[in-house]
């Protein structure tokens, strides 16, 4: 007899059918949408017209985006952890315990409302009103506790996570601000193009996700210890095992699967930065562009950034949302139809102890330990989507780890530059190696020997330079641009390394440097005048000085007026935005009068000042025996100079007493 479909096809049966075969249309028609839509914004997109290059050599290295869950990633998380966890003893770890201790209150606290809200109800079911009102009484005594657990518990979360990123930063801040670190990262290593992001939104990032994993994966192996204990003392290890072979295959599956989040997450956060930098040098640069009217093309580039960070959320989000398909059915509906197997075990088996007890013992039991089986699997379920977090974790611990490897290399003396392979080639010929010189701290002379000056890039502009000078010396440094003016000061100053030679100068705090745009640090007037002190009450003490004396600092530099203001050396402003471009050089060199080195770097920071005002100040230098080294194209300053350093942009360099015969030049 031929089968009778039509018997099968009820209302039920047609609407899950339908559903089942409405989803890949579905699922078809948004890709087939989606990727019109991406054709279309393609053509439109700012990118197509607009090529930058943020130079990040990370992303050149050879798995330098490809973070996953494997040993590398356990050894780095692991030595991340010994910072921002030093000890048993501290306040972290102890955290750490308390948020461990409210997890299993809590669990506790779900199993009593299980067995009390069963008891409860087998009253109603019973008509039992003694047993209802006495354990609905003892059910609402229960609450304030468990509310206390509750909260207590996202109290300990919020101040771990607190706690956690204040150690993390503090330890890349010494490293970052120390010495000068801060200046080499973005000036002569090329590995990391964003610091300010990593520091900050990653360390951020980080540290919450490490956090929420923590109470995340406690969670649920807690309830699964706690779950397992009382069914396998009640139903035996056969269903609990079941369960637990499950959370290991499907694990194994599902992290297999997401390999590519920790990628996708390193992308993601490097294109942030890209994004955040490309910003902050439209502010940077905002003059400049608008003089020559550039908002237009700059909006192009801002849009081309922000288009390539969207086009990879939306590859990333495309990911998620099918990846979060594959987790629901793995680790939540087949993790509940295998817990319906599980726990049918123990009540089908004929020669369970169950089996002897009345229809309502068994419903009661399987009521309870129901309860109970559907806690485990959604621990379980839990648990293998955690996994998902520790992929996202792999990518910002790869991040952080990438900074701290940068800072300590740096601090060690060693930075990873591209160079132009001409350049690495002429350097080696030569036997030029960075920090090959040696430097020689003594007090009241400056002398290069055989120093050659060579740029981060490789560009020798000077083979070997050799001049010696001693305090009470003036010398005046000319010469085209690209000479090495500004480079002969970058090694004085220790910010870029010896290739060679002996360098003999005075300790770093007898040695002061003044730009031609002087920095105004945020603070007060007085601190304008006093930086980079940080104690300056203890430091004018130590140096028998009274805002009297920086009064008269200003009054050299006739900006006494600035006194007047409401709270005279307390007032607070925004000083880089207040004073004029001469007033900062101004307060610049009452700076350098404070401090009172032995040696001043002076690169024509006096362009903006008055002829007048300006021999006044370097009259006061002569007569408070500071030496200056200056940069500037005023002849009216040749006469307070008495050697000069003249480069030729060639190679080539003069360094001669100035005379009666000296050519003068410049404006």
């Amino acid at each position: 007899m031929a089968p009778v479909l039509s018997k099968y096809v009820t209302q039920k049966n047609a609407v899950i059918g339908g559903a089942v075969a409405g989803v890949p249309l579905l699922v078809y028609l948004i890709k087939k949408y989606a990727l019109q839509s991406k054709k279309t914004v393609k053509r439109r997109a700012p990118e197509n017209d607009i090529q930058y290059l943020i130079v990040d050599k990370s992303a050149e290295k050879k798995n330098a985006n490809k973070a996953h869950v494997n040993a590398r990633f356990i050894k780095q998380l692991f030595f991340i952890l010994k910072i921002i966890i030093p000890g048993f003893t501290s306040p972290e770890f102890g955290l750490l315990l308390l948020v461990a201790a409210s997890l299993t209150a809590r669990s506790y606290s779900d199993i009593w409302m299980i067995q009390t809200g069963t008891v409860v109800e087998t009253a109603i079911i019973s008509m039992n009103k003694e047993l209802f009102k006495s354990q609905l009484l003892y059910f609402f005594a229960g609450m304030p506790i468990i509310s206390l657990v509750n909260n207590v518990l996202k109290w300990s979360i919020g101040e771990l996570k607190l706690r956690l990123r204040t150690r993390l930063s503090r330890h890349l801040y010494d490293d970052y601000l120390r010495g000068y670190t801060y200046y080499k990262i973005n000036n002569l290593d090329n590995r990391i193009s964003n610091p300010d992001q990593l520091l900050t939104a990653d360390v951020d990032k980080f540290c919450d996700m490490f956090t929420d994993l923590y109470s995340n994966i406690c969670k649920p192996f807690l309830d699964i210890i706690i779950y397992v204990y009382k069914l396998t003392s009640t139903l035996g290890f056969e269903t609990p095992s079941v369960m637990l072979g499950y959370l290991m295959v499907s694990g194994f599956i599902l992290t297999y699967l997401r390999r590519p989040t920790g990628k996708m997450t390193v992308i993601e956060q490097k294109l942030e930065g890209e994004y955040r930098y490309i910003n902050s040098r439209l502010i940077t640069n905002s003059e400049e562009i608008a003089f020559y009217n550039g908002n237009n093309r700059e909006k192009l580039t801002v849009l081309a950034s922000f288009n390539k960070l969207t086009n990879h959320l939306r590859k990333f989000l495309e990911f998620r949302v099918y990846m979060g398909f594959v987790d629901n059915i793995i680790g939540k509906y087949i993790a509940t139809v295998v817990g319906f197997y599980a726990v049918s075990i123990p009540f089908m088996n004929s020669k369970s102890y169950l089996s002897n007890l009345s229809q309502n013992e068994r419903f009661r039991n399987y009521y309870t330990m129901g309860r109970m089986l559907v806690k485990l699997a959604e621990a379980i379920g839990r648990l293998v989507l955690a996994g998902r977090d520790m992929t996202r974790l792999a990518g910002f611990t790869a991040r952080v780890t990438e900074i701290m490897t940068v800072l300590t290399d740096l601090n060690k003396g060693h930075y990873v530059r591209t160079m132009l392979t001409d350049n690495n080639s002429s350097l080696n010929e030569k036997k030029l190696v960075p920090n090959s010189g040696r430097i020689i701290t003594k007090d009241n002379i400056i002398k290069f020997d055989k120093v050659p000056l060579v740029t981060p890039n490789g560009d020798i502009l000077v083979e070997e330079l050799s001049f010696e000078v001693t305090s009470g010396m003036n010398v005046l440094v000319c010469g085209p641009n690209g000479c090495g003016k500004s480079s002969l000061f970058r090694i004085l100053g220790e910010l870029w390394p010896l290739f060679g030679g002996t360098l003999t100068k005075p300790p770093k705090g007898k040695l002061f440097y003044i730009p031609q745009k002087p920095y105004m640090t945020l603070g007060t007037l007085r601190d304008q005048v006093t930086y980079p002190h940080t104690k300056y009450v203890e430091e004018m003490q130590r140096r028998r000085k009274t805002d009297a004396d920086i009064a008269n600092h200003l009054e050299r530099v006739q900006l006494s007026y600035l006194l007047q203001r409401d709270q005279g050396w307390d007032t607070v402003a925004d000083w880089m935005d207040v004073l004029s471009g001469g007033e900062k050089q101004r307060i610049a060199m009452a700076r350098l009068f404070y401090h009172q080195p032995q040696f001043a770097i002076l690169d024509e920071c006096t362009s903006a000042v008055s002829v007048d005002v300006e021999g006044s100040m370097y009259q006061y230098c002569r007569d408070a025996g500071i030496s200056l080294f200056t940069v500037s194209h005023r002849k009216s300053l040749w006469k307070h100079h008495d050697y000069y350093l003249q480069m030729d942009g060639r190679g080539l360099f003069q360094f001669n007493k100035i005379d009666s015969d000296t050519e003068e030049f410049g404006s």
